[in-house]
């Protein structure tokens, strides 16, 4: 057998070199004949960190009033500068009933698949003209309805052509760390790295914000957004062309 020579830096086990020990742990163990057998033991995994806040949402400079305005449809997510694997796709269920999409939005990594179950006894089309998350589910009607798989990260606008006042939004992110805000704004995330990154925060009558941190974030943060998009987003058919009276009312 070899004589072993030291190496400085790692550990040599006869005519095999492992890497330094800074970086990981040999452990080696001896059985008959003389033979070494070694395991590799990769360091822990870092620690992970919790993020929460509140969204603020200003009309005209000044935190806006409670009536009519729901703060639960809006979205926070952080974007590590350094990136890890694709987050893992998703299904999640976006309802029609009694002619309002329920919930108003939805939140979900790209390639994540969202199904259109329709509740009311009448017909909906639901459609969207979001870029290459674009979509046309057809007439449709009570039943476990029709899905759209969505493959680039954006906000994704929905509509029915049947119904006009019919509108939601879907949100494809490429990160697993996003959430949902609360009825009062607040909103919270948990398993974050540590380290630089991106968050990200939106609501539908606002343009999406963005802020550069450091996890982990002392204290809780407090996010401006200002209101300046109507309550019905104004939009056409998916022919591009005005709504008329529906046969399918």
């Amino acid at each position: 057998m070899p004589r072993a020579g030291p190496v400085l830096g790692s550990l040599r086990l006869g005519a095999m070199s492992f890497g330094p020990l800074a970086r990981s742990v040999v452990v080696a163990a001896a059985v008959s004949g003389g033979l070494a057998v070694a395991a590799q033991v990769g360091a822990p995994p870092p620690s992970q960190h919790r993020l929460s806040g509140r969204l603020i949402l200003l009309e005209k400079g000044r935190p806006a009033g409670e009536r009519g305005l729901d703060r639960s449809r809006a979205a926070v997510w952080f974007e590590p500068a350094r990136r890890s694997a694709a987050p893992a796709a998703v299904a999640a269920e976006m309802t029609t009933l009694k002619k309002q999409f329920t919930p108003q939005l939805v939140v979900v990594p790209v390639g994540s698949r969202v199904t259109f179950p329709n509740r009311d006894p009448i017909l909906h089309n639901v459609f969207s003209v979001s870029g290459k998350n674009s979509f046309d589910l057809g007439l449709v009607g009570a039943g476990q309805g029709k899905s759209a798989t969505l493959r680039e990260a954006g906000l994704v606008r929905v509509f029915c052509n049947v119904h006009h006042g019919m509108f939601a939004h879907v949100l494809v992110v490429q990160t697993p760390h996003y959430a949902i805000a609360d009825a009062r704004g607040g909103f919270a995330l948990a398993g974050l790295p540590p380290g630089p990154g991106t968050l990200h925060f939106w609501h539908e009558r606002a343009d999406p914000e963005s802020r550069r941190i450091v996890v982990p974030v002392p204290g809780e943060l407090e996010l401006e957004l200002p209101l300046v998009l109507p309550k019905v987003p104004p939009h056409k058919n998916k022919l591009g062309k005005a709504y008329g009276r529906s046969a399918y009312e």
